[in-house]
């Protein structure tokens, strides 16, 4: 069986000029790099303003486990099953991390015969989008500790400093770090940190701009520090806000790439879906939707971290509403969400998860009901996406099938685009165009003028099944802080685990009877959201025992190996 990588580096792609003439994009509307990646300037947005918008797809899952449920190679596929049925169509998803590319994740490309190509680039440097996020943040950095030495004009507490560096490697030892050391030339003594540069609110500002002066007045809203006497201290008042949009003026153009296909796909942004609102970038979507019959974007993690952001938050700066949500599941991770198997990296499947059983099954597919439930309080047509393994059975297809449709879902559908491409998404693009054709009563979860405790609770009580919320004495002053600067109007971004509906990752299938606890608020007002800390929250992951990278290498023939 031939490796992702070797399935990517087989397929015969085309030059990207000839995949933009074919969706309608203009040579003089692209930037070339290299013969198969282009970035699309934004002045294609004025040429199409006048055009009609395609059917708009969002992809999202269960709640996920260490098995994997295929969201990305799903949302890959069902584009190509879109196309083999005669639609025009365009794929809008993230760019991956180099943090979990090399340490716990490997590629992010979607697999087998629905990829995005070229796949090595696409999971590297692509065209250096987070090292510009990456730069404009640390600049950043820079300016607001000098201005703290050099005077300290604007009268910034030091401890009050909130605004980390970042990277964009796993690296646990950053963390917490002491900055300044060295004598009074080197700065001044203070603790802080590294962040990884996915979870940084400039790359949150980047998924949410619609447009490049948009972008420069949520960079300098950024929220850095306070005074001694409590007021704000912001990327405008330190005077970098337009460095770092000058940084920023290339990353904000999408990036044209294409499938195994050869059908066209966006890649654009890439902030963090469980610290950030985890969507890929306004910008890519609205020109998608201008381009193609219908756009098919990925919402990151499950439908209660990506899906409910992407609804919550990026629906709303955006004003774009999706006609239809395709919930990916499989047999083998909602048998997971039973809560009676334990997967431990590096030793054989229990027999359990790929050998029939209904009984099991049925006790762990309460995740994609509560996950169905949770698409429809939007008002949005779902169809859940069967994500097939060799080891699946008839009747286990069946009874999610059975249960999906008794939980509100339109249709569930068997795809098999990882071994068939889009040959094996035919079915499930069928099923997806007839939810579409649907009549959306797309509303939101809450209105932005209530109370951030009330935009908290519904939240917590509608979407991960709670009881209620339990607030910290950090959460309550933060929540009277924020009032009072006006920033309780603003939506809300939840940072918790993604590996449950609740706080506690150990908590499978639909937790019951328990009250989720809110340590901390902070806000991203830069990106225009707030997000308050759900339990323990890394936004700096660390190297498993074995990391992906030892595994990359470039072979005899200067290709990339081991790359998934």
């Amino acid at each position: 069986m031939l490796s992702d990588l070797e399935i990517a580096q087989r397929a015969k792609m085309k030059p990207v000029l000839e995949i933009a003439r074919d969706i309608g994009i203009e040579e003089d509307e692209l930037e070339l790099y290299g013969k198969y990646k282009a970035k699309v300037t934004l002045e294609i947005l004025k040429r199409l303003e006048s055009k009609p918008q395609g059917k708009y797809i969002d992809v999202t899952a269960i709640t996920p486990t260490p098995l994997g449920e295929g969201k990305t190679v799903t949302t890959i596929g069902l584009s190509q099953g879109l196309n083999k049925i005669g639609k025009k169509v365009i794929t809008t998803i993230r760019q991956p991390s180099l943090g979990p590319v090399f340490g716990i994740k490997g590629g992010a490309a979607g697999g087998g015969y629905s990829q995005v190509l070229p796949m090595e680039d696409f999971n590297l440097h692509l065209t250096g989008d987070t090292h510009a996020v990456s730069l404009a943040h640390n600049l950043c950095a820079a300016f607001l500790d000098n201005s703290v030495l050099k005077g300290n004009k604007l009268n910034i507490d030091p401890l009050s400093i909130t605004w980390r560096r970042i990277i964009d490697v796993s690296d646990r030892f950053l963390r917490n770090i002491i900055v300044g050391l060295g004598g009074k030339e080197d700065g001044f003594p203070r603790q802080t940190g590294f962040d990884i540069s996915v979870s940084s609110e400039v790359m949150a500002i980047l998924a949410l701009t619609t447009d490049l002066f948009d972008m420069r007045k949520r960079l300098g809203r950024i929220l850095l520090a306070a005074t001694y006497d409590g007021k704000p201290v912001t990327a405008e008042d330190i005077q970098v806000a337009g460095s770092m949009a000058v940084l920023m003026k290339d990353a904000i153009k999408p990036n044209l790439l294409q499938t195994t296909e050869n059908t066209p796909c966006f890649v654009h942004a890439g902030p963090f879906a469980n610290i950030a609102h985890g969507n890929s970038s306004i910008i890519a979507d609205r020109v998608g939707l201008k381009l193609a019959d219908y756009v098919v974007t990925e919402s990151g993690f499950g439908a209660d971290c990506g899906m409910e952001k992407f609804m919550n938050i990026k629906c709303r700066y955006s004003g774009l509403i999706p006609n239809c949500v395709v919930i990916v599941c499989t047999v083998r991770a909602l048998k997971m969400h039973s809560g009676k198997f334990q997967v431990i990296a590096g030793r054989p499947l229990d027999e359990g998860l790929v050998k029939e059983n209904l009984q099991v099954l049925d006790e762990g597919i309460c995740n994609l009901q509560r996950q169905i439930e949770n698409a429809k309080l939007f008002g949005v047509p779902v169809v859940v996406a069967i994500n097939k393994f060799t080891t699946d059975t008839d009747k286990e297809i069946e009874l999610i099938h059975k249960r999906a449709l008794e939980s509100g879902a339109e249709d569930a559908v068997l795809s098999e685009v990882w071994e068939k491409g889009g040959e094996g998404g035919k079915e499930l693009a069928k099923a997806v165009v007839k939810a579409c054709e649907k009549h959306s009563k797309f509303q939101f979860l809450y209105p932005l003028d209530i109370s951030i405790k009330e935009k908290i609770e519904a939240i917590a009580t509608k979407i991960y099944a709670a009881e209620g919320v339990s607030y910290a004495p950090l959460a309550e002053e933060k929540i009277k802080l924020y009032t009072k600067f006006g920033f309780d109007k603003f939506p809300i971004c939840m940072a918790k685990t993604h590996l449950s509906l609740s706080h506690e990752p150990s908590w499978k299938g639909v937790p019951k009877d328990y009250i989720l606890p809110v340590r901390d608020i902070r806000a991203s007002i830069g990106a225009g959201f707030l997000y308050p800390l759900c339990g323990e929250m890394r936004t700096m992951p660390g190297l498993p025992t074995t990391p992906a990278g030892t595994k990359v290498d470039i072979d005899k023939d200067g290709k990339v190996v081991g790359l998934f």
